[in-house]
């Protein structure tokens, strides 16, 4: 006997289908993104701005911690 049927024999609803996770199309991901950075071209700008005050700040504090 088929676990389907053993299933609906005692009453038990259908065993729950697994997940199957859709197509990742890399491609079109990357042309929003180059899409989306060409539009605001500002953005690059300010995330290396930002890594490099990360790094000056945490330098300056592990200059700090060790005087």
């Amino acid at each position: 006997m088929g676990e389907a049927k053993r299933r609906k024999d005692l009453g038990l609803s259908p065993r729950p289908k697994e997940l199957v996770l859709p197509e990742f199309n890399k491609e079109k991901v990357k042309q929003k993104v180059k899409k989306f950075l060409f539009k605001y071209s500002f953005i690059p700008y300010l995330f290396y701005g930002a890594a490099i005050i990360i790094l000056i700040v945490g330098v300056f504090s592990v200059v700090k911690y060790y005087r």
